[in-house]
């Protein structure tokens, strides 16, 4: 027997199985619950249980602490229901708008545009078109199952009749994926990947000026992201701070200097956190966070997009809710959680 979950204050409901975690059975039923990496690492998917009782799996404490717990609160990715539940969450206007679909994708182009980032071209089938809103991400399929995500850093209008998405993969050492990709994978090499999924992209609904915020390969979802404003025409004001090491890592900085050069509303604040003595680097430096913090220390009518390592998005989170005045509703962020983040095991 299917229990029912009832998101409050929208009142939408579905139906849930026995054992089946809430935030899986709200994206097949399209119901749209803001959520991040769906493997009880990030905590994006928090919320209120109002009423019934769940089963949680295995999930980082920092998502959910026991505390959290005790006081009601749950992580949908990862809570079974074992009665019917109502939950307190903000439902996400299009975030279960796209159908998931699995798919194969062919290896157009391999790019390494820094010695540890690849960029990476897939072509999709022009019989199943893959829509998503910029911002969301895919999973490869592996050949044991495992998966692996990576966000498309190209805008959906950038789809055509020979459509193909762009992910900017990072090297981790010893990882099964990312070895491959930077060892045996080649140009035509067909992958599998499932999506679109997450809840991070821009709430278009509003006018607040925009902070776009990244650090490393976290800038993938924000540059599709700043592509979907452009095409869009949208022109409330957006400030982009990349946080990076060194200069080689910001591997598309004339990418981010031509976009701020064309539209008059976006401007552009790399910052380092080691800049090496051959960069001759004149710009920031320091934690990317606390930039934001030093130009905008009142965040009060902001939206805040952050995505990146889960340290720099917790920092951001905790800094800029506690001493700049954001609301909590209108962080928006996307932690980049490897494999060795979520469970120990190379990614």
């Amino acid at each position: 027997m299917p229990f029912t979950v009832t998101v409050q204050p929208s009142g939408r409901s579905f139906s849930v199985e026995r054992d089946e975690p809430v935030l899986h059975a709200a994206i097949r039923e399209g119901i749209g619950l803001p959520y991040g990496c769906k493997d009880g690492a990030c905590g994006s998917c928090k919320c209120r249980l109002l009423e019934g009782r769940v089963i949680h799996g295995a999930h980082q404490a920092k998502a959910l602490s026991a505390d959290e717990e005790a006081a009601g609160f749950m992580l949908t990715c990862c809570a079974a229901p074992q009665t019917d539940l109502v939950i307190e969450a903000r439902t996400v206007a299009g975030a279960g708008e796209f159908p998931v679909r699995k798919m194969p994708a062919r290896v157009m182009t391999i790019s390494k545009p820094a010695p540890d980032v690849a960029v990476l071209s897939l072509q999709l089938p022009a019989n199943e078109v893959l829509r998503y809103h910029a911002g969301q991400y895919v999973e490869f399929i592996l050949r044991d199952g495992a998966r692996r995500s990576y966000s498309m850093a190209n805008a959906p209008h950038t789809q055509t009749d020979k459509p193909a998405i762009e992910l900017h993969i990072r090297h981790m050492p010893g990882g099964r994926f990312t070895d491959h990709v930077f060892g045996a994978m080649k140009e035509k090499e067909i992958l599998r990947i499932e999506g679109p999924f997450g809840s991070f992209f821009l709430r278009e609904d509003s006018d607040k000026p925009i902070v776009l915020l990244a650090s490393g390969t976290g800038f993938a979802p924000i540059k599709a992201i700043l592509e979907h404003i452009e095409f869009k025409t949208i022109t409330r004001p957006v400030v982009l701070y990349w946080g990076c090491r060194s200069k080689a890592d910001l591997y598309l900085h004339d990418w981010a200097q031509a976009a701020a050069e064309r539209l008059p509303n976006l401007r552009y604040v790399p910052v380092l956190s080691e800049p090496k003595a051959e960069d001759g680097w004149g710009g920031r430096t320091g934690f990317v966070h606390q930039a934001v913090m030093a130009d905008l220390p009142d965040l009060s009518g902001h939206q805040v997009y952050a995505c990146g390592a889960p340290i720099m998005v917790e920092s951001a989170l905790k800094d800029f809710t506690e001493r700049c005045g954001l609301p909590g509703a209108e962080f928006y962020a996307d932690s980049f959680t490897s494999e060795a983040d979520k469970h120990g095991t190379p990614a």
